[in-house]
């Protein structure tokens, strides 16, 4: 069984998903490919956009949401960690 996901990981796996797809991917694709539950994904959302990660953009057919520069520079600081900790052999 895999080790469950931190905080840090699921905004990573939000904010890549939305990098993913040109910065405009609607509510459902997020809540799919991140594999969170509608209220865990509501949750996430609303942080994100409250802190200035993401901005939701209402579309006639919807709505969609598209990184922010904080939210493309926390993709590449976590990463930047992820490749430190790992050449140290601390990755799991």
């Amino acid at each position: 069984m895999s080790k469950k996901r931190d905080k840090l990981q699921i905004i990573y796996d939000i904010l890549s998903v939305v990098k993913g797809r040109n910065g405009k991917i609607k509510p459902t694709n997020i809540l799919y490919k991140s594999n969170l539950s509608n209220q865990m994904f509501s949750e996430y959302m609303n942080e994100l956009m409250q802190k200035g990660f993401v901005v939701e953009n209402k579309l006639k057919s919807g709505k969609t949401y598209s990184l922010t520069q904080k939210g493309f520079d926390y993709l590449d600081k976590y990463q930047m960690i992820v490749d430190f900790t790992s050449s140290f052999g601390l990755s799991d």
